[in-house]
């Protein structure tokens, strides 16, 4: 598991704020997510050969999906996160190995959704939240698991 100040403030910030992308609030969702969805970083690859990548397990699919239906009408945007592309990788081996690459996909996938993002401090609206974008309704996850791993990996 990743350290959760060292990941706040050594990586999730400094490049959500060198793209013009941070704000407290996105700064939290994306913490819970990553607690969530890898435990802070314990798994890098999905379970059970799944294709989901990362400490945001973003799916190879939904990646694509951003470049293609959302990145592609936002040619500024896209070129601040394809600056971050190592390209000695894909975009998928970059989602499990560039932890800013893959902190600004997850920004990007929740940039995407019309609603605005919850209060800083509010878990239960952050669970909701990501439950609704970025789980979705259909998968596994939860929103009370959601709130139990920011407690416990965030909030340390």
């Amino acid at each position: 598991m990743i350290n959760a100040k060292h990941l706040r403030l050594n990586v999730i910030r400094p490049t959500l704020e060198a793209v013009g992308l941070w704000s407290f609030s996105a700064e939290n969702l994306l913490m819970g997510t990553a607690a969530q969805e890898s435990r802070l970083g314990e798994y890098l690859v999905q379970l059970g050969n799944g294709p989901a990548r990362g400490i945001f397990q973003m799916e190879p699919a939904t990646l694509d999906d951003i470049y293609k239906n959302y990145l592609a009408y936002r040619p500024n945007v896209q070129g601040k996160v394809d600056a971050f592309l190592s390209p000695a990788m894909s975009k998928p081996d970059n989602l499990t190995c560039n932890l800013a690459y893959a902190a600004l996909m997850c920004r990007v996938h929740y940039m995407r959704v019309p609603a605005p993002l919850p209060e800083a401090h509010n878990v239960e609206a952050m669970g909701r939240y990501w439950k609704r974008y970025y789980n979705t309704p259909a998968g596994k996850g939860t929103e009370a698991e959601f709130i139990e791993n920011y407690h416990r990996f965030v909030e340390v």
